[in-house]
């Protein structure tokens, strides 16, 4: 082994090898400490550069910085301006509605002070006319105290010269005196009625005429039925569907009738139910329009378009409550407002009604010096109870009345609700105005239909109540039962008789009929004589 390894150290070309591996690796180390040293210059270098980049980035983001901080402070000084003038715009407008707010008021200062002073003198007025009707009672008494002296003189004049006894000459003399003082009362009656008539008039038509001129609204006619176009006949067929299951289970969803006639293009959906009706109605466009008529379609698009309604009715009250102005108001009592909407009476839609008498009790309580707001606010929920007198027991008085105890509306509200029909005696003074804002919005031409047998039994009714009476001939109602005209057999009935007859119709009409408005009653006796010269 010692000898192979002589061997070859002491060969030359070994040797050879071995030296050049040696001046081999001593070159690789040489060029790697070369490389490294080049490689820690161009770092040094490449550092020297990013060192100077990085400073001019900084230079130019600072002077960047100082323009966008000069640009940001001119806009905002700007601005500044912008608004320091909206702001003097805005004040001025303010300072501008606060000086015509001011002038308002001293007008309606001096407009009180004028009413006032017009108080006083109806005031006056009134104490005189006290004065004057007791100084007509004393005379009255007089008069009567001479009448009673007068027939005890003719009692004993008529029992000394006619022999007869006490009862039978006092029988004479009540019949003498009745006839008597017939004529007197008649006449007595006439005039004080046609001056209390007069005057009432002239004051009522004053108030009714500023309170109506201001208020005007459309008249909306009773519909219980609602009408659904149709594409064409064939869909007729799918709304029936197979063996009729479509529209069985049409009207059990909705609780409607569909009557599908030979009307052309089109289906009539049946109910006195307004909402129940106009949900059905909103329903059966969407199935036609869409086209998938079937039973769970049918139940999902129902309940859609109820959820719509419902929003639809809320929204329509607190529109009703905005538009009159009474202020705050429980929410359940804003949805059965809006539930008015899709109620009638005799043709006249109940919200539009009760927005009427709200805006026109209003103004008569204004004329009158009475609560604007409290007599709207009365009148709008006069007819509360119609939103629910179907689905609850008890008329739409008792039913309102109800509502308004529950929700907490004040006394004077409960009150015009409970005596807007003559249910019981009003005790405020808005409750008379609610009536008689109720009456106008109900009585005036147009405001609601009315069915023909209705209308005929009224106007017979008032006919046969006027024959009633002795002396009449014949009875005539006329405009539309706004008027009664009584012909009188004229040797039955004088000329006071006639004031007389008048006066107890009218009070029999007050008192035995219900009618919206008034009643004109007018007595007629006409005698003819005639002669034929030959």
């Amino acid at each position: 082994m010692l000898t192979v390894l002589a061997e070859v150290a002491f060969n030359p070309l070994t040797v050879v090898f071995l030296i050049l591996f040696i001046v081999a690796l001593a070159l690789v180390v040489a060029a790697y400490f070369i490389a490294l040293n080049l490689g820690q210059k161009r770092v040094e270098k490449k550092y020297s550069d990013l060192n100077i980049t990085a400073e001019g980035i900084i230079q130019d983001a600072k002077r960047e910085g100082e323009k966008r901080q000069k640009e940001l402070i001119s806009e905002a000084k700007s601005e500044i301006n912008t608004l320091k003038q909206q702001n003097e715009k805005e004040i001025q407008g303010r300072k501008s509605e606060l000086a015509e707010l001011e002038k308002k008021i001293d007008q309606r200062e001096d407009r009180l002070d004028a009413r006032s002073l017009s108080l006083d003198k109806r005031e006056d007025a009134l104490v005189l006319k006290e004065n004057k009707i007791e100084d007509q009672k004393q005379a009255l008494e007089k008069r009567s105290n001479k009448i009673e002296e007068l027939i005890e003189e003719q009692e004993k004049r008529l029992l000394e010269i006619s022999g007869l006894t006490q009862s039978e000459a006092k029988e004479i003399v009540m019949k003498k005196t009745e006839e008597d003082m017939a004529q007197e009362i008649a006449v007595f009656i006439k005039e004080e009625e046609e001056k209390a008539k007069s005057e009432s008039i002239r004051k009522s038509q004053t108030i009714l005429a500023n309170a109506i001129q201001q208020y005007a609204n459309e008249t909306v006619q009773e519909k219980t039925v609602s009408v659904v176009a149709l594409p064409n006949d064939e869909m007729k067929g799918r709304i029936i569907g197979r063996e009729g299951r479509n529209i069985r289970s049409i009207e059990a969803v909705t609780g409607v009738d569909l009557i599908i006639d030979d009307t052309p293009d089109s289906v009539v959906i049946s109910c006195f139910d307004p909402i129940r009706r106009e949900v059905a109605r909103r329903t059966l466009e969407i199935l036609v329009t869409d086209g998938r008529i079937q039973p769970p379609r049918i139940e999902e698009v129902f309940s859609k378009c109820q959820k719509e309604l419902e929003n639809e009715i809320r929204e329509e009250g607190e529109k009703a409550v905005f538009e009159t102005g009474i202020g705050k108001i429980h929410p359940e009592l804003i949805k059965m407002i809006g539930r008015l909407s899709f109620r009638t009476s005799y043709g006249q839609n109940a919200l539009a009604h009760s927005k009427e008498v709200a805006f026109i009790a209003g103004k008569l309580a204004a004329e009158i010096g009475e609560d604007e707001i409290l007599a709207r606010r009365a009148g709008l929920l006069h007819d509360i109870g119609k939103a629910s007198d179907h689905e609850v027991d008890g008329s739409h008085v008792e039913i309102g009345l109800e509502l308004a105890t529950k929700f907490r509306e004040s006394e004077t509200v409960q009150d015009a609700i409970a005596s807007h029909h003559g249910d019981r005696e009003a005790t405020t003074i808005i409750a008379h105005l609610v009536a008689a804002a109720d009456t106008l919005s109900a009585a005036r031409p147009g405001a609601r239909s009315e069915s023909l047998d209705n209308y005929i039994k009224r106007l017979t009714a008032l006919e046969e109540l006027s024959n009633e009476f002795k002396g009449v001939e014949k009875t005539y109602a006329l405009q539309a039962g706004r008027e009664v005209r009584v012909l009188v057999k004229p040797e039955e009935i004088n000329d006071a008789d006639a004031v007389k007859l008048a006066h107890d119709i009218k009070k029999k009409i007050e008192t035995t009929m219900n009618y919206p408005g008034t009643i004109k009653v007018t007595v007629i006796r006409e005698v003819r004589v005639q002669e034929v010269a030959r």
